[in-house]
């Protein structure tokens, strides 16, 4: 994807002093000297906007985590590639059209636009940039109602988009190519148990035609962070896309499938994409008084299952049951001449063994324990209480000095920080948006009477959520702090500066627009990033035209002549440059994938998801950040030059050596009249 967005980017240079060298040559000039004219002139520009788009990608390679190990290709991709149109711009292309360069159009009506924006009479110009300056013209009468009017749509898009909009995710959701079935189960099960429940499960799933392969597994790994009742899991791959449902209705149709065994959970776990996360919802209880952890876990528990929107809701407590604890009174065994250790060896022999040796057959690459114990008759739990044990006085009972007791079963202990540790995970159902399931859960945990001892906090897809949403602020404010720099540099104007940062903020409302007209969530990943790079895109087409506003001012009677040339001459390009970074893009938007090889066109592709909220992020709010170019940022230009003169006015009038100004001068927005 990095790719494909910097071929919408790259041509960004080449395009403007392409125009340019073009326009000099329909006026006359011989290619070898418009094209040295058009590198010349637009030389600090095209730096100027190719180092701010830099600088907005150059903060995202230091991305730390998970989520930035999965990230960092797409800035290092398109620093690169900028940075080697940058030289493309620059030295390359101006060489070749010196030599193989030729107008690209000899209409008379055409050379009479491209010559109008520089010395020509502007009322002749026809055609789309005709439209455009007579528009631009009335506008330009009240430019301070232009920009109030720019100010209040900005507002009025983020109060809509709170309003109606879609919310907030982590990562988009991409049609998976395999899942996992976890089959739960409770109760103190052998294996052979656990699999002949796994083959009910199995054998409802098999004849799915929409399964390519089925692999099933009993049991679960020793060390894991999933529930402690899986009995074992079932993990299947789907058939190609194109050729059957979407996963979530085939998953749906296998949990139906399985509703009748009684006591077995299907859990559906859908392959994750993007960086792992484990289920979206995860609440974590932490403390130091471990006996008040599982009361807490249980109050979660049941207002997550109350909650609609939620489903495979699983906590970490034990599992119910018992576990044998033999407590030894080890006065009364002294007197027998008993120690521990002997203890301890006559109560393997009724449970795992003694171990004797090892050895390794002839068809085994590992080694096999010899271990020695009772028969299978007598490996009971009432053998514990009639074992004997040979001491100085003869064989003794173990009874007359031990006591079995029955405790509650301990499962896996985890702790974080030194602390107990438990959780309740549960995943949301389609449609519904993690995020908005954490807000209600916070909303009401401080009604929920949970003992102050017992720290809360969500992890999984919430925490990762928040570490990148605060890196992507830093990032953002980092490029916007370096493209300040760059930007009071090139112009020496605190105001130009502020006015192409401008830009960069009021092309966020067409983010935001873009995501209401689409329906999409905001991606706190993908439209992020979407937005620090439309941070870079968006200063170009600025950079250049204040740069041409401020050389034309020079040359001009009045602001506003100067604005419509400037109009007049970056239109084209403008148009250009936006162009083609959408068309880039707009597969992507639309999902569309063209096999030129084998002519086959499909919509939808699991690989177009992963980049819709990217690429419409950019889209929108190019779109809408040109039509402020075009027509915000010559009013803003206009606004400061009128109270230049009203001010400078002003203070003549306070000296009393006024005279009469040339332009009646009344107030900031009638100025230019």
């Amino acid at each position: 994807f990095a790719l494909i967005l910097a071929v919408g980017m790259l041509v960004d240079g080449a395009i403007v002093v392409t125009e340019l060298a073009d326009r000099k040559m329909t006026e006359g000039e011989p290619r070898r000297r418009a094209y040295g004219l058009a590198a010349k002139r637009m030389a600090w520009p095209i730096i100027a906007s190719t180092a701010t788009t830099l600088a907005a990608f150059l903060p995202l390679v230091f991305w730390p985590g998970v989520v930035g190990e999965f990230m960092k290709f797409l800035p290092i991709t398109v620093l690169a590639t900028l940075t080697a149109s940058l030289l493309m711009a620059l030295l390359f292309v101006p060489v070749l059209g010196a030599y193989v360069g030729k107008p690209g159009a000899a209409d008379p009506a055409t050379m009479r636009n491209l010559a109008g924006g520089e010395t020509g009479d502007l009322s002749q110009i026809s055609g789309l940039t005709g439209r455009y300056l007579r528009v631009l013209q009335v506008l330009l009468r009240h430019p301070a109602k232009v920009v109030l009017s720019a100010v209040l749509v900005l507002i009025s898009v983020y109060a809509v988009y709170g309003s109606f909009g879609r919310g907030v995710e982590f990562f988009p959701e991409i049609e998976p190519e395999n899942a996992v079935l976890q089959v739960r189960a409770r109760g103190n099960l052998s294996v052979h148990e656990k699999d002949t429940l796994l083959r009910e499960v199995e054998a409802r799933v098999l004849d799915m035609k929409e399964f390519e392969t089925v692999y099933t597994r009993t049991g679960t790994a020793e060390r894991t962070e999933e529930a402690e009742d899986i009995i074992g899991t079932i993990s299947v791959e789907f058939v190609h896309w194109e050729e059957r449902r979407p996963a979530k209705r085939i998953l749906a149709e296998v949990k139906e499938r399985a509703a009748d065994l009684a006591g077995v959970i299907v859990d559906t776990r859908e392959q994750e994409a993007g960086p792992p996360v484990g289920k979206p919802v995860q609440v974590e209880l932490s403390s130091r008084f471990p006996e008040k952890l599982p009361p807490a876990v249980g109050t979660v528990l049941a207002k997550l299952r109350g909650m609609n929107g939620l489903t495979n809701i699983e906590d970490s407590r034990p599992l119910p049951g018992i576990d044998w604890e033999v407590e030894i009174d080890r006065a009364q065994a002294a007197k027998f001449g008993v120690d521990v250790n002997q203890l301890g060896n006559a109560i393997q022999m009724v449970t795992t063994g003694i171990k004797l040796g090892e050895y390794r057959p002839n068809d085994s690459d590992d080694e096999i324990d010899i271990r020695v114990r009772y028969p299978e008759t007598y490996r009971t739990l009432e053998q514990l209480d009639r074992i004997r044990v040979n001491t100085t006085a003869g064989r003794v009972p173990i009874g007359n000095f031990v006591e079995r007791v029955a405790r509650p079963k301990i499962g896996s202990v985890n702790r974080t920080d030194s602390r107990r540790v438990m959780s309740v995970k549960a995943d949301v159902e389609e449609g519904v948006l993690p995020d908005d399931m954490v807000r209600q859960i916070q909303a009401w945990l401080p009604t929920a009477g949970i003992d102050r001892d017992i720290n809360i906090r969500f992890k999984g897809e919430d925490e990762e959520q928040k570490k990148a949403e605060a890196f992507l602020m830093k990032a953002f404010g980092a490029a916007v702090f370096i493209m300040a720099i760059i930007l009071v540099t090139q112009f020496n104007s605190f105001y130009s500066a502020f006015l192409i940062l401008f830009a960069v903020v009021m092309s966020t409302a067409g983010v935001f627009i873009g995501l209401l007209a689409t329906g999409q969530p905001f991606g706190i990943v993908m439209s992020g990033i979407g937005v620090i790079a439309l941070a870079g895109i968006v200063v170009n087409n600025n950079i250049v035209l204040i740069d041409t506003f401020d050389r034309l001012s020079k040359t001009t009677k009045t602001p506003m002549e100067a604005a419509l040339r400037t109009g007049a001459q970056r239109l084209r390009p403008v148009m250009l440059t936006t162009i083609t970074t959408i068309l880039g893009l707009l597969p992507m938007v639309f999902q569309v994938n063209i096999d030129f090889v084998t002519r086959h066109i499909t919509v939808g592709a699991p690989a177009t998801q992963w980049w819709t909220q990217l690429a419409s992020a950019i889209v929108f709010g190019l779109a809408f950040a040109t039509v402020l170019t075009l027509v915000v940022t010559p009013s803003a230009l206009v606004m400061r030059a009128n109270l230049r003169a009203w001010r400078h006015a002003r203070r003549q009038r306070k000296r009393g050596t006024a005279k009469t100004p040339a332009l009646d001068v009344v107030s900031p927005a009638r100025a230019a009249e």
